[in-house]
């Protein structure tokens, strides 16, 4: 963290030079900040951030060491088989991002938000969650490092990061929400 923002109050929303600011998680929920801006007498709330094409995801993750692969060979959203990122939240690409870094696995996402997972506020369709292939250097992190806690409804082992960002284990594939961009 810079020095320049250690002061600031843990609740405070503090807007880092071209970074956007992303709320901190809450007892596994996301903290949804209303950002009201009054304009005229007149009050209006902040539009959401704009999610990030295909393109933009497709350089950053690259350019973080992140690798995808597709059992249909393709990025196209409406496709089940393919691994799109057309929509993903840049909180989602940075909590990737975050764990590549913190954890020194190498990542290989092969879900994004195509069509064909269950839906959601907190759904791959809505941009919040990445799948992984799984490796011994993934499992190990995930289940040495972050909390285990209850299972998921449909009996999937879940591990919650300090973040609050969950990964359930899907036995092919970790299934990873993320509220926020895990420390970035």
């Amino acid at each position: 963290m810079d020095n320049q923002y250690a002061s600031a109050p843990a609740d405070t929303a503090i807007a880092r030079p071209g970074r956007r600011w992303h709320p901190p998680a809450v007892a596994g929920r996301a903290l949804v900040a209303a950002s009201v801006i009054g304009l005229g007498g007149a009050i209006a709330a902040a539009a959401p951030a704009a999610a990030v094409s295909q393109a933009d995801a497709e350089a950053q993750f690259r350019a973080a060491g992140i690798s995808w692969t597709s059992s249909g060979g393709c990025t196209t959203q409406s496709i089940p088989t393919c691994t799109s990122f057309s929509g993903i939240r840049q909180a989602t690409i940075d909590g990737a991002k975050t764990l590549r870094s913190a954890s020194g696995c190498a990542l290989t996402i092969t879900g994004g938000t195509e069509v064909g997972h269950a839906g959601g506020t907190y759904s791959h369709e809505n941009g919040y969650k990445l799948d992984f292939r799984p490796t011994t250097c993934l499992d190990g992190w995930i289940t040495g490092t972050y909390t285990r806690i209850a299972d998921r409804g449909d009996g999937a082992a879940q591990y919650r990061a300090a973040s609050g960002n969950i990964y359930a284990d899907e036995g092919n594939h970790w299934d990873v929400t993320y509220y926020n961009c895990g420390g970035c």
